[in-house]
């Protein structure tokens, strides 16, 4: 069974590493020790799949991607699975700072994240996790330093808990439609919005659930279409130099895209106007 774990003597008052660890789990494997911690435990699961629980809170399956956290002071019960037991690394954080900043986001609200292996958090938090194994000398303890701060900051900015977000998620709404409206025709996806505003994906689409009926993708589809009909109707352009010009490589790919949503071909609306 793979395991590892260190315990630090942070410096930091406002917010540090108190210890670290990496555990390959037995099937059904509970941890034993005193299960309401004086800290915050961040856990993020690499392989495998568990169950969850915190205090008031119901059992939730998280699995690989997932991470879950500790809070400080809240008993919590996690066990892992007895058929594909879950391996997770994680990391102890103490501070004075340390609780407003986790309350700040969905994280320490919801005590669990789903699928945040593609955001900039869980980098930041890999990032951090490997420094943590490097020399203790000053320029790798400012290096752990910063790159808590940066965790903090991804993980506010990516899952912000519900009192933040109805701040700004309008805002953020509003930035990715602009984006998508300003660089439609240079072939953007989903995944250049996201970066654009420093947000995962499915933040990103909870956005559009909550502010209209449509899907990003929709919206991106929808804004290339209606110009490349506008174009169809106005000027000379061939098929492919408007594919071209609405972010589309290639004319075949544009035209199917096109038939889906006008039920025509481009050449065939072309001819009805």
């Amino acid at each position: 069974m793979e395991h590892e774990y260190k315990d630090l003597k942070s410096q930091s008052i406002e917010s540090g590493i108190i210890f670290y660890g990496l555990e390959s789990c037995k099937p059904n494997y509970t941890y034993k020790g005193n299960n309401v911690r004086k800290n915050y435990v961040i856990h993020y699961i690499e392989e495998g799949k568990g169950t969850f629980s915190s205090a008031g809170r119901p059992f939730v399956q998280l699995q690989a991607g997932d991470c879950f956290i500790l809070p400080q002071g809240v008993p919590c019960f996690y066990q892992a699975d007895s058929k594909d037991p879950w391996k997770y690394s994680w990391i102890g954080l103490s501070g004075i700072k340390v609780g407003n900043i986790l309350s700040s986001s969905s994280l320490l609200e919801r005590r669990y994240l789903h699928q945040i292996q593609n955001t900039a958090f869980k980098n930041s938090l890999t990032s951090l996790y490997e420094a943590l194994h490097f020399p203790n000398n000053l320029k790798n303890n400012l290096l752990v330093e910063s790159l808590i701060y940066r965790m903090f900051y991804d993980l506010v900015d990516e899952f912000p808990a519900k009192d933040v977000e109805k701040t700004s998620s309008k805002t953020q709404f509003e930035l990715a439609v602009s984006y998508m409206k300003n660089n439609y025709n240079t072939g953007c996806n989903i995944i250049d919005v996201c970066h654009s505003l420093s947000i995962s994906r499915s933040y990103l689409y909870g956005l559009f659930q909550k502010f209209t009926d449509s899907s990003p993708q929709q919206i991106l589809t929808s804004l290339r279409m209606e110009d490349a009909k506008q174009q169809l109707k106005t000027t000379d352009k061939s098929i492919q130099q408007i594919s071209y010009s609405v972010g589309y490589g290639d004319s075949f790919t544009f035209s199917k895209a096109f038939k889906r949503y006008c039920g025509y071909s481009p050449s065939d609306y072309r001819k009805m106007i």
